[in-house]
């Protein structure tokens, strides 16, 4: 790796780091960054998710004290979201590099999708304090919603953009209206998938490290620079900021592998 792409990469691990501590959406712009300077698709995939991967743990810390889902439901989504990470990083191995190319701009369109109506997803929720009696919830519901969260995580595993909002949607349909209970359950969940695919591609050796190396302590110092400015930050401006950026990569990539 040349020096200047270390400084390329780090900064734009910056980047992604403040947005997804902002607004989310960093993968809009790490992960191509990663294909322009060469690393072959599946391979920047895999560094990307591990590159990012701590930042997103570390944000889980915020909400561990507004975690209140029964064990009942929390057990299943958990195990199923390990189940379903694992599975969506093996199948993203197993996937050939021209393949997953032209694969590319389709995930890119649906991660800028699901970001782009996420809040309206947010609105459906509500924002309620109150607390949620899920107690009493059929094995049929959570049975409906364990099938849901495997799929969920099998999209996360092998790409991984946008899956809280499909985990938004999910708790909401479960009856859930505490929206710090939501983020707590749905963060917790992303960081389980995507720990699943950070161990499988480290296994697997399709982390390059040099590269991710540089990412993570980009992606660390964003996270925390987002944490502390997000407050002052214009959220709705970074949102539409972040829906642009998607749509352009999403657009570029459906031109450059046809």
């Amino acid at each position: 790796m040349h020096p200047h792409q270390a400084i390329l990469l780090f900064f734009v691990a910056v980047i992604a780091g403040t947005l997804n501590a902002v607004a989310g959406g960093g993968t809009f712009i790490s992960f191509p960054v990663l294909l322009f300077i060469g690393m072959p698709a599946v391979e920047a995939n895999a560094t990307n998710t591990v590159a990012l991967w701590p930042g997103l743990a570390a944000s889980s810390l915020a909400y561990l004290k507004r975690l209140n889902l029964p064990r009942q439901i929390l057990v299943p989504l958990l195990s199923t979201s390990m189940v379903g990470g694992l599975a969506g990083a093996l199948l993203l191995l197993k996937t050939p590099q021209h393949t997953f190319v032209h694969l590319i701009p389709w995930l890119l369109l649906s991660g800028t999708l699901l970001f782009t109506f996420g809040n309206r997803i947010r609105a459906m929720v509500g924002q309620s304090s109150a607390h949620d009696n899920l107690q009493n919830t059929s094995w049929q519901a959570i049975t409906a919603v364990s099938m849901f969260e495997l799929l969920v995580g099998v999209y996360g595993g092998y790409f991984g953009a946008g899956i809280g909002f499909l985990a938004l949607g999910m708790l909401a349909a479960l009856g859930m209206r505490d929206m710090h209970a939501i983020n707590a359950v749905r963060t917790l969940l992303a960081v389980v998938i995507n720990a699943s695919a950070v161990v499988t591609f480290v296994v697997a050796g399709a982390v390059l490290w040099p590269h991710c190396v540089v990412m993570i302590a980009g992606a660390l110092l964003g996270g925390w620079f987002g944490a502390h400015y997000t407050q002052k930050a214009d959220q709705k401006k970074v949102r539409y900021a972040v829906i642009a950026l998607g749509f352009a990569m999403t657009i570029y990539f459906f031109v450059t592998t046809r």
